[in-house]
């Protein structure tokens, strides 16, 4: 909640290795470039955070969830970090706002009741002046209100809203991007009840039986949970996995290899 800072992995800048930091800040082999606060934004707290690249120039850009909508700052030069603006909440404020990107388009999800998911073109980044106001460019909100999250496989041009109060039991509600302006409804998984988060890929890992697959790798609650998406409207669970020490399984990633889920429990502590 302190704001948006940039980092580096670059061993050869400036964390003092005698002190242990980088400015007033603690580092080891990561280095403070810059700093904004929340006060840039005009708003109290940030909960998420996600990028964005421009291909044709190589202009970054990182995307922030915060309190009351998200927020564009430019970190081409991370030491100069430049805000560009915000676009407001659809509906109301909310400390949970998810985004990630796809075709040149950030979607954005929050808990703000009825927010559903606001569409926007990346591209306006390019042009816009600092302290800009944005607008959604496309909103979304069939069978939904609010909701805790999304996952994108860019790969097949799909998104996963997850964690929704009022569809598909917080589960998987199944969305085609493939053409951003027109995001469609293509199907909903609610065999396993509530999704917190989800990695969703065309599966190439070792098991034979899934090859060329589409398979979302969900932390639900209390398992890790697989679902064969390929049939958006006929998902299949393939797998429902507790363990010890279940507290709250929260998130995960595949390994690049796909063979092996690492997942965070929020609670075991």
């Amino acid at each position: 909640d302190d704001g948006f800072a940039a980092y580096s992995n670059d061993r050869d800048l400036a964390c003092d290795p005698s002190s242990g930091k980088a400015g007033s800040y603690p580092c080891s082999n990561v280095d403070l470039f810059s700093h904004l606060p929340m006060s840039t934004f005009g708003t109290s707290a940030g909960n998420d955070i996600w990028g964005w690249t421009h291909s044709a120039t190589g202009r970054e850009f990182a995307i922030m969830g915060v309190y009351d909508g998200t927020v564009f700052v430019e970190i081409t030069d991370p030491s100069n970090p430049i805000y560009l603006g915000k676009l407001s909440s659809h509906s109301g404020t909310s400390m949970w706002r998810d985004i990630k990107t796809y075709a040149d388009h950030a979607f954005i999800v929050s808990e703000a009741k009825d927010h559903g998911m606001q569409v926007f073109d990346l591209w306006l980044l390019l042009t816009a002046t600092p302290d800009s106001t944005f607008e959604e460019t496309v909103y979304y909100n069939y069978g939904i209100k609010d909701l805790h999250n999304i996952a994108i496989n860019e790969d097949s041009g799909y998104a996963y809203l997850l964690g929704g109060s009022n569809s598909c039991s917080g589960g998987l509600h199944m969305v085609d991007i493939s053409n951003p302006a027109n995001p469609t409804f293509a199907g909903c998984f609610s065999q396993d009840g509530y999704t917190h988060d989800a990695h969703c890929v065309n599966y190439s890992g070792p098991d034979a039986d899934y090859a060329g697959k589409e398979i979302c790798v969900c932390a639900n609650e209390d398992t890790v949970t697989i679902v064969d998406v390929t049939d958006k409207a006929n998902p299949i669970q393939v797998s429902k996995t507790f363990y010890a020490d279940e507290g709250y399984t929260h998130q995960g990633w595949l390994s690049s290899d796909q063979r092996y889920f690492v997942f965070g429990d929020e609670t075991d502590e």
